[in-house]
Protein backbone atom coordinates (compact mmCIF):
# COMPACT_ATOMS: atom_id res chain seq x y z
CA UNK A 1 0.00 0.00 0.00
CA UNK A 2 1.87 3.13 -1.17
CA UNK A 3 -0.08 5.47 1.30
CA UNK A 4 -0.85 4.62 4.89
CA UNK A 5 -4.65 4.57 6.66
CA UNK A 6 -3.97 7.51 8.81
CA UNK A 7 -2.68 9.63 6.34
CA UNK A 8 -6.00 9.00 3.56
CA UNK A 9 -8.19 9.65 6.60
CA UNK A 10 -6.27 12.82 7.02
CA UNK A 11 -6.46 14.03 3.31
CA UNK A 12 -10.17 12.78 3.18
CA UNK A 13 -11.31 14.67 6.66
CA UNK A 14 -10.01 17.95 5.26
CA UNK A 15 -11.10 17.94 1.88
CA UNK A 16 -14.42 17.09 3.55
CA UNK A 17 -13.92 19.84 5.68
CA UNK A 18 -13.56 22.20 3.06
CA UNK A 19 -16.40 21.15 0.97
CA UNK A 20 -18.77 21.79 4.00
CA UNK A 21 -17.70 24.66 5.30
CA UNK A 22 -17.94 26.26 2.02
CA UNK A 23 -21.41 24.72 1.33
CA UNK A 24 -22.39 25.91 4.57
CA UNK A 25 -20.81 29.67 3.86
CA UNK A 26 -22.71 29.81 1.10
CA UNK A 27 -26.10 29.27 2.78
CA UNK A 28 -25.22 31.74 6.15
CA UNK A 29 -24.38 34.13 3.23
CA UNK A 30 -27.13 33.94 1.78
CA UNK A 31 -29.59 34.36 5.07
CA UNK A 32 -27.60 37.22 5.40
CA UNK A 33 -25.16 36.39 8.28
CA UNK A 34 -21.97 36.58 6.27
CA UNK A 35 -21.60 40.29 5.34
CA UNK A 36 -19.42 41.43 2.16
CA UNK A 37 -18.76 38.73 -0.56
CA UNK A 38 -17.90 34.93 -0.24
CA UNK A 39 -15.84 33.51 -3.07
CA UNK A 40 -16.39 29.67 -2.87
CA UNK A 41 -13.48 27.22 -3.99
CA UNK A 42 -16.09 24.14 -4.37
CA UNK A 43 -14.74 21.51 -6.84
CA UNK A 44 -10.97 22.56 -5.87
CA UNK A 45 -10.12 21.18 -2.41
CA UNK A 46 -7.91 18.26 -3.95
CA UNK A 47 -5.56 20.73 -4.96
CA UNK A 48 -5.37 22.68 -1.56
CA UNK A 49 -5.05 19.47 0.48
CA UNK A 50 -2.34 17.81 -1.63
CA UNK A 51 -0.46 21.42 -1.23
CA UNK A 52 -0.24 21.91 2.47
CA UNK A 53 -0.62 18.24 3.61
CA UNK A 54 2.64 17.62 4.14
CA UNK A 55 3.79 21.18 5.30
CA UNK A 56 4.64 22.45 8.72
CA UNK A 57 3.14 25.48 10.56
CA UNK A 58 6.80 26.89 9.83
CA UNK A 59 6.23 26.57 6.16
CA UNK A 60 4.32 29.45 4.34
CA UNK A 61 1.60 29.61 2.33
CA UNK A 62 -0.14 32.67 0.22
CA UNK A 63 -3.82 32.14 -0.86
CA UNK A 64 -6.00 34.31 -2.92
CA UNK A 65 -9.73 35.73 -2.58
CA UNK A 66 -10.80 32.66 -2.70
CA UNK A 67 -8.56 30.82 -0.02
CA UNK A 68 -10.52 29.44 2.92
CA UNK A 69 -9.79 26.03 1.26
CA UNK A 70 -5.97 26.78 0.89
CA UNK A 71 -6.89 27.92 5.38
CA UNK A 72 -8.11 25.00 5.91
CA UNK A 73 -5.44 22.54 4.28
CA UNK A 74 -3.07 24.42 6.08
CA UNK A 75 -4.59 24.14 9.69
CA UNK A 76 -6.21 26.90 10.35
CA UNK A 77 -8.96 26.73 13.22
CA UNK A 78 -12.21 26.29 11.41
CA UNK A 79 -14.41 27.48 14.22
CA UNK A 80 -12.35 30.80 14.28
CA UNK A 81 -12.43 31.51 10.22
CA UNK A 82 -16.29 31.22 10.35
CA UNK A 83 -16.38 33.56 13.63
CA UNK A 84 -13.87 35.80 11.03
CA UNK A 85 -15.96 35.49 8.10
CA UNK A 86 -18.74 36.62 10.15
CA UNK A 87 -17.07 39.59 10.90
CA UNK A 88 -16.59 38.50 15.03
CA UNK A 89 -14.25 40.03 17.33
CA UNK A 90 -13.37 36.39 18.01
CA UNK A 91 -12.28 35.97 14.63
CA UNK A 92 -9.14 34.65 13.55
CA UNK A 93 -8.09 38.37 12.27
CA UNK A 94 -10.49 39.91 15.13
CA UNK A 95 -13.24 40.58 12.71
CA UNK A 96 -11.41 43.25 10.27
CA UNK A 97 -10.44 40.70 7.71
CA UNK A 98 -13.34 38.82 6.81
CA UNK A 99 -13.88 35.91 4.23
CA UNK A 100 -10.94 37.60 1.63
CA UNK A 101 -8.25 38.39 3.92
CA UNK A 102 -8.01 35.05 6.35
CA UNK A 103 -4.48 35.07 7.34
CA UNK A 104 -3.03 32.94 10.72
CA UNK A 105 0.71 33.20 11.05
CA UNK A 106 1.28 30.74 13.83
CA UNK A 107 0.11 28.13 11.28
CA UNK A 108 2.16 29.86 8.44
CA UNK A 109 -0.85 31.06 6.55
CA UNK A 110 0.54 34.67 5.87
CA UNK A 111 -2.74 35.48 3.91
CA UNK A 112 -5.62 35.25 1.84
CA UNK A 113 -5.26 38.42 -0.60
CA UNK A 114 -7.92 40.21 -2.59
CA UNK A 115 -5.26 41.78 -5.12
CA UNK A 116 -5.06 39.27 -8.06
CA UNK A 117 -1.43 38.00 -8.01
CA UNK A 118 -0.34 39.77 -4.46
CA UNK A 119 0.77 35.68 -3.14
CA UNK A 120 3.39 34.77 -4.84
CA UNK A 121 5.85 37.92 -4.51
CA UNK A 122 4.71 37.87 -0.55
CA UNK A 123 5.82 34.50 -0.72
CA UNK A 124 9.05 35.29 -2.39
CA UNK A 125 9.98 37.23 0.65
CA UNK A 126 9.26 34.30 2.84
CA UNK A 127 10.96 31.71 0.46
CA UNK A 128 13.72 34.20 0.63
CA UNK A 129 13.62 35.00 4.61
CA UNK A 130 14.35 31.05 4.90
CA UNK A 131 17.35 30.54 2.48
CA UNK A 132 18.76 33.45 4.16
CA UNK A 133 18.25 31.50 8.08
CA UNK A 134 19.35 28.35 6.13
CA UNK A 135 16.22 26.08 7.22
CA UNK A 136 14.59 23.61 5.51
CA UNK A 137 11.46 25.76 5.38
CA UNK A 138 9.76 26.43 2.28
CA UNK A 139 6.98 28.86 0.55
CA UNK A 140 3.76 27.86 -1.65
CA UNK A 141 1.68 30.28 -3.83
CA UNK A 142 -1.36 29.33 -4.32
CA UNK A 143 -2.61 31.18 -7.68
CA UNK A 144 -5.42 31.31 -10.47
CA UNK A 145 -5.06 31.03 -14.26
CA UNK A 146 -6.20 34.98 -14.49
CA UNK A 147 -3.37 35.89 -12.06
CA UNK A 148 -1.13 33.92 -13.94
CA UNK A 149 -1.19 36.86 -16.28
CA UNK A 150 -0.35 39.69 -13.65
CA UNK A 151 3.04 41.60 -13.82
CA UNK A 152 3.92 40.59 -10.49
CA UNK A 153 3.36 37.24 -10.89
CA UNK A 154 5.77 36.92 -13.46
CA UNK A 155 8.15 39.02 -12.20
CA UNK A 156 8.11 36.59 -8.86
CA UNK A 157 8.69 33.50 -11.08
CA UNK A 158 11.54 35.16 -12.66
CA UNK A 159 13.04 36.35 -9.40
CA UNK A 160 12.36 32.88 -7.94
CA UNK A 161 14.93 31.16 -10.14
CA UNK A 162 17.39 33.87 -10.29
CA UNK A 163 17.83 33.68 -6.34
CA UNK A 164 17.36 30.53 -6.65
CA UNK A 165 14.71 30.35 -3.65
CA UNK A 166 12.76 27.54 -2.39
CA UNK A 167 9.24 28.42 -3.58
CA UNK A 168 6.39 25.77 -5.06
CA UNK A 169 3.86 27.93 -7.58
CA UNK A 170 0.05 26.49 -7.46
CA UNK A 171 -1.37 27.44 -10.52
CA UNK A 172 -5.34 26.27 -9.91
CA UNK A 173 -6.62 26.80 -13.05
CA UNK A 174 -9.96 26.35 -12.84
CA UNK A 175 -10.71 27.56 -16.05
CA UNK A 176 -12.24 31.20 -15.25
CA UNK A 177 -10.72 34.78 -14.47
CA UNK A 178 -13.80 35.83 -12.86
CA UNK A 179 -15.89 35.29 -16.19
CA UNK A 180 -13.23 35.32 -18.80
CA UNK A 181 -12.09 31.87 -19.99
CA UNK A 182 -8.61 30.47 -19.87
CA UNK A 183 -9.06 29.83 -23.42
CA UNK A 184 -9.18 33.04 -24.44
CA UNK A 185 -6.84 35.14 -21.87
CA UNK A 186 -3.96 32.73 -22.22
CA UNK A 187 -1.70 33.27 -25.03
CA UNK A 188 -0.31 30.04 -24.85
CA UNK A 189 -1.59 25.90 -24.73
CA UNK A 190 -0.92 25.54 -20.98
CA UNK A 191 0.41 27.34 -18.23
CA UNK A 192 2.88 24.52 -17.55
CA UNK A 193 5.03 25.37 -20.75
CA UNK A 194 5.24 29.43 -20.51
CA UNK A 195 6.15 28.81 -16.99
CA UNK A 196 9.21 26.31 -17.74
CA UNK A 197 10.09 29.55 -19.96
CA UNK A 198 11.25 30.56 -16.69
CA UNK A 199 14.11 28.43 -16.27
CA UNK A 200 12.29 25.49 -13.79
CA UNK A 201 10.35 22.63 -13.61
CA UNK A 202 6.89 23.15 -14.43
CA UNK A 203 4.50 20.49 -14.48
CA UNK A 204 0.59 19.96 -15.31
CA UNK A 205 -1.51 17.73 -13.17
CA UNK A 206 -5.37 16.97 -12.69
CA UNK A 207 -6.38 19.20 -9.94
CA UNK A 208 -9.31 16.82 -9.35
CA UNK A 209 -7.09 13.70 -8.62
CA UNK A 210 -5.58 14.12 -5.95
CA UNK A 211 -3.43 11.62 -5.81
CA UNK A 212 -1.63 13.01 -8.79
CA UNK A 213 -1.47 16.72 -7.08
CA UNK A 214 0.03 15.24 -4.29
CA UNK A 215 2.62 13.44 -5.93
CA UNK A 216 4.02 16.21 -7.95
CA UNK A 217 3.79 19.03 -5.01
CA UNK A 218 5.58 16.07 -2.99
CA UNK A 219 8.55 16.35 -5.71
CA UNK A 220 8.46 20.15 -5.78
CA UNK A 221 8.39 20.45 -2.03
CA UNK A 222 11.59 18.02 -1.78
CA UNK A 223 13.29 20.31 -4.28
CA UNK A 224 12.79 23.40 -2.70
CA UNK A 225 13.95 22.00 0.89
CA UNK A 226 17.06 20.33 -1.04
CA UNK A 227 17.74 23.87 -2.47
CA UNK A 228 17.17 22.95 -5.76
CA UNK A 229 15.20 26.09 -6.01
CA UNK A 230 11.33 26.80 -7.33
CA UNK A 231 8.86 24.46 -9.00
CA UNK A 232 5.57 25.54 -11.33
CA UNK A 233 2.72 23.68 -10.74
CA UNK A 234 -0.96 23.70 -12.78
CA UNK A 235 -3.78 21.62 -11.34
CA UNK A 236 -6.56 21.80 -13.95
CA UNK A 237 -9.60 21.78 -12.06
CA UNK A 238 -12.69 23.13 -11.80
CA UNK A 239 -15.12 25.91 -9.95
CA UNK A 240 -18.56 24.63 -8.80
CA UNK A 241 -20.24 28.24 -7.97
CA UNK A 242 -19.42 31.39 -9.34
CA UNK A 243 -16.72 33.84 -9.26
CA UNK A 244 -18.68 35.20 -6.16
CA UNK A 245 -21.58 33.98 -4.40
CA UNK A 246 -25.00 35.48 -6.42
CA UNK A 247 -22.91 35.32 -9.78
CA UNK A 248 -25.56 34.50 -12.66
CA UNK A 249 -22.31 32.72 -14.32
CA UNK A 250 -24.08 34.06 -17.82
CA UNK A 251 -20.26 33.30 -18.91
CA UNK A 252 -20.40 29.48 -18.41
CA UNK A 253 -22.29 27.09 -21.09
CA UNK A 254 -26.14 25.65 -20.33
CA UNK A 255 -25.84 22.37 -17.87
CA UNK A 256 -21.68 22.80 -17.33
CA UNK A 257 -22.43 23.41 -13.84
CA UNK A 258 -24.53 20.69 -13.69
CA UNK A 259 -22.05 18.03 -15.65
CA UNK A 260 -18.94 19.73 -13.37
CA UNK A 261 -20.46 18.41 -10.08
CA UNK A 262 -21.69 15.27 -11.76
CA UNK A 263 -17.91 14.67 -13.35
CA UNK A 264 -15.84 16.75 -12.04
CA UNK A 265 -15.35 15.82 -8.25
CA UNK A 266 -12.57 15.14 -6.35
CA UNK A 267 -14.23 13.93 -3.39
CA UNK A 268 -16.05 11.68 -5.57
CA UNK A 269 -12.52 10.58 -7.29
CA UNK A 270 -11.21 10.05 -4.57
CA UNK A 271 -13.78 8.12 -2.82
CA UNK A 272 -14.20 5.82 -5.55
CA UNK A 273 -10.39 5.39 -5.83
CA UNK A 274 -9.20 4.40 -2.33
CA UNK A 275 -12.62 1.83 -2.40
CA UNK A 276 -10.88 0.29 -5.08
CA UNK A 277 -7.87 -0.26 -4.05
CA UNK A 278 -9.34 -1.05 -0.40
CA UNK A 279 -7.14 1.55 1.10
CA UNK A 280 -10.37 2.88 3.05
CA UNK A 281 -13.57 1.58 3.28
CA UNK A 282 -17.31 3.49 3.17
CA UNK A 283 -17.67 3.49 6.93
CA UNK A 284 -14.69 4.71 7.57
CA UNK A 285 -15.56 7.66 5.58
CA UNK A 286 -18.95 7.78 6.70
CA UNK A 287 -17.56 8.27 10.23
CA UNK A 288 -15.42 11.53 8.90
CA UNK A 289 -18.47 12.58 7.07
CA UNK A 290 -20.60 12.87 10.50
CA UNK A 291 -17.67 14.30 12.30
CA UNK A 292 -17.44 16.79 9.74
CA UNK A 293 -20.54 18.06 9.76
CA UNK A 294 -20.74 18.27 13.48
CA UNK A 295 -17.46 20.19 13.58
CA UNK A 296 -19.36 22.90 10.73
CA UNK A 297 -22.26 22.83 13.13
CA UNK A 298 -20.35 24.17 16.43
CA UNK A 299 -18.27 26.68 14.22
CA UNK A 300 -21.30 28.49 12.43
CA UNK A 301 -22.82 28.47 16.06
CA UNK A 302 -19.94 29.54 17.87
CA UNK A 303 -19.90 32.55 15.39
CA UNK A 304 -23.84 33.79 15.62
CA UNK A 305 -23.06 33.76 19.24
CA UNK A 306 -19.13 35.67 18.86
CA UNK A 307 -19.10 39.37 19.93
CA UNK A 308 -18.94 42.03 17.36
CA UNK A 309 -16.19 44.45 17.14
CA UNK A 310 -16.64 47.52 19.22
CA UNK A 311 -16.03 50.27 17.11
CA UNK A 312 -15.09 52.89 20.17
CA UNK A 313 -12.87 50.61 21.16
CA UNK A 314 -11.52 48.34 18.36
CA UNK A 315 -11.97 50.08 15.27
CA UNK A 316 -8.17 51.48 15.46
CA UNK A 317 -7.04 48.79 17.13
CA UNK A 318 -4.24 46.83 15.74
CA UNK A 319 -3.78 48.79 12.20
CA UNK A 320 -0.87 50.61 13.34
CA UNK A 321 2.54 49.02 14.64
CA UNK A 322 5.26 50.94 17.00
CA UNK A 323 8.18 49.16 16.78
Amino acid sequence: MPYQTDFLLRVYRVMKTIREFEERCIKEFEAGTIPGFVHASNGQEAVAVAACIDLSDKDIIGSTHRGHGHCIAKGCDVSGMMQEIMGRATGLCKGKGGSMHIADFDKGMIGANAIVGGGPPLCNGAALGAKTRGTKDIALSFSGDGSANQGTVLEALNLAVVLKLPHVFMFENNGYAEGTSANYALGCDSLAERNRSFGMPSVCVDGNDFFAVYEACKEAIARARNGEGPTAIEATTVRFDGHFIGDPQLYRGDGEVKAARKEQDCLQFFQARVLKEKWLSQEQMDTIDAEVMELIEQAVQDGLSAPKPNPATDLLADVYCTY
